[in-house]
């Protein structure tokens, strides 16, 4: 059900790391307005509590953007900015930008009706590739794109760490725009039975879970 890992070094220490940050949890869980009474909860943001384990994930993004841009087909294509999805992606958006030396934007949320402003320098008809932490139902990831294409901006790509398989991939199809994901959440949950970090009873659980499709936006 999900898309062809990129490579098993770079999931399998994600998902290594994040199990040992206690960012992987197992109960009862909702998260946002869709997703209800998940068994599983991945909090990618507490990486920002280990700056080490944050730039080694930027230089993965990284070398997985070089690869993926590199092929005889390509799947990312060229751009010119980096945009971080606030808040958990722009964490991730500034490591990738630091790491990588490109320019680094991002929405930036008002509490007015003055809609959203960008920040950041950038210039119409430039190319920006969307990096965030996570993608569940897909929805945050849409309306950054929309802003960017509002200032007339090109989007066609979006990087995250993790993809909770949960409806995102196609949202982001729907709007033109290209998911790449290090990391899904069936990989996440059979290296942690196959190591034997969870119990059958939880894999079993949030497969179900997953397989269910509960918690599509």
């Amino acid at each position: 059900m999900s898309e062809a890992p990129l490579t098993s070094q770079s999931n399998l220490w994600l998902a290594e790391t994040l199990w040992r940050l206690g960012a992987v949890q197992f109960g009862d869980f909702t998260l946002g307005r869709t997703t209800v009474h998940s068994p599983i909860y991945v909090n990618l943001r507490l990486l920002i509590a280990h700056p080490t384990a944050l730039a080694r994930a930027a230089h993965i993004l990284q070398q997985e953007v070089q690869t993926l841009q590199a092929m005889r087909n390509p799947q990312v294509e060229p751009f010119d900015i980096v945009c971080g999805v606030p808040f958990g992606g722009l964490i991730i958006g500034q490591a990738y930008s630091l790491a990588s030396k490109t320019p680094l934007i991002y929405p930036h949320p008002r509490t007015d009706d003055l809609g959203t402003d960008v920040e950041g320098i950038y210039h119409p008809s430039q190319t920006a590739l969307i990096m965030d932490d996570l993608i569940t139902g897909g929805g945050s990831i849409v309306l950054a794109a929309n802003r960017l294409r509002d200032e007339g901006l090109f989007v066609r790509d979006a990087v995250v760490l993790f993809d909770r398989q949960s409806g995102g991939r196609a949202r982001l199809e729907e709007a033109g725009i290209r998911l790449v994901a290090v990391l899904t959440m069936e990989v996440l949950l059979t290296y942690l039975k196959m190591s034997g970090k969870i119990a059958g009873d939880w894999y079993r659980r949030s497969m179900e879970f997953l397989e269910s499709g509960q918690g599509r936006a």
